[in-house]
């Protein structure tokens, strides 16, 4: 087996298979610019390569990857060193993009915690394959950005209004979820996650059928989506932000099941920076017609907007710095 070590990122050759092991496990993974540059760096080395396969997974059994090193960015814009930053978006997004049109497949092994950047090392690839223990979320209105690494790309190609409820509310879901919305394409138990790429290495036929035979006997409880779907589909259907609002507060005073749902989605809505919100919304509108590409590049020019407004600062500051979760919110929402 080839290896290069680095810190948070180990880049391996497993006979036919190409491995990203992100392990930072300190920091659930959070993915850095130095990080970013070494994956692209490998993903580029390997198009040529003749791989049957490139894998991307952790070294941690507790999360695949917790988003991007958002504090330092937050750094960063206190300092006044947005180029840094904005270095780090950039080649972020040239991976996702990378990982969306490979010329092998890319299977992601998602077996913990899978949010923000996570999501963009995840579900542009070939194959996601999930263990019980995987979760997904993009959280990113909770602290004065948005949704990016692609995700005005795939949150609107989720079916029904179900990217819209998860875009703006930064929703969790566990795996049997992302297997039903197509987050996820195949399931296992924890112990197979761990020794796919060595099964894949060794294994002649379709990697389709291996993890199709892989997949438990019996599917599992439904997710905590379905039981309000039909709630979901007519809240975030509205054609406005204020509308949300206003359906979810019916549900709440209605009382009926899916009140306490309602409820919950409504307070993280109100936690929420509305400049996030709004924007949110818009590029999830316009990323419908958007190749990935085009919404990566329409999520880079967001991003530079949204690295230097007092909403970030004070969102990140809010859940990762001080934890108070008691942001003030200050940023105008655009018009």
């Amino acid at each position: 087996m080839q290896q290069v070590d680095t810190d948070d990122v180990r880049i391996e050759r497993l006979g036919p298979v190409g491995r990203i092991v992100l392990d930072r496990p300190r920091a659930l993974n959070a993915i850095t610019l130095a990080m970013v540059e070494r994956i692209h760096a490998a993903l580029e080395e390997w198009r040529g390569a003749g791989l049957r396969a490139v894998v991307v997974e952790s070294a941690s059994e507790r999360a695949f990857c917790a988003g991007g090193d958002i504090r330092r960015v937050r750094e960063n814009s206190l300092a006044g060193r947005h180029e840094e930053s904005m270095r780090f978006f950039e080649t972020e997004y040239a991976v996702n993009a990378l990982l969306g049109s490979y010329p092998v497949p890319v299977v992601a092994l998602v077996g913990g915690i899978c949010m923000g950047g996570g999501m963009g090392l995840s579900v542009h690839g070939t194959f996601v394959v999930v263990s019980p223990e995987a979760s997904f979320a993009m959280p990113e209105t909770k602290i004065g950005f948005f949704p990016d690494v692609g995700g005005s790309h795939f949150l609107p190609r989720l079916p029904g209004h179900t990217g819209r409820y998860l875009g703006l509310t930064g929703a969790r879901i566990g795996a049997a979820d992302a297997l039903a919305l197509g987050l996820a394409t195949h399931a296992c138990s924890a112990a197979d996650l761990a020794r796919l790429p060595e099964l894949i290495a060794g294994y002649d036929g379709p990697l389709e059928q291996l993890l199709r035979e892989l997949a438990p006997s019996s599917p599992g409880p439904a997710g905590a989506l379905a039981p309000v779907r039909p709630e979901l589909e007519w809240v975030f259907s509205s054609p406005d932000l204020t509308g949300i609002h206003s359906r979810l507060g019916r549900l709440v005073a209605d009382g009926g099941p899916a009140a306490t749902w309602a409820g919950e989605t409504l307070a993280a809505l109100e936690a929420a920076s509305p400049y996030s919100l709004a924007m949110t919304d818009r590029l999830l509108v316009e990323g419908r017609g958007r190749s990935l590409e085009e919404c990566l590049q329409a999520e880079l020019v967001s991003a530079a907007a949204m690295i230097r407004s007092a909403d970030f600062v004070e969102g990140v500051r809010s859940v990762l710095v001080d934890k108070d979760h008691a942001p003030t919110w200050s940023t105008p929402v655009p018009g």
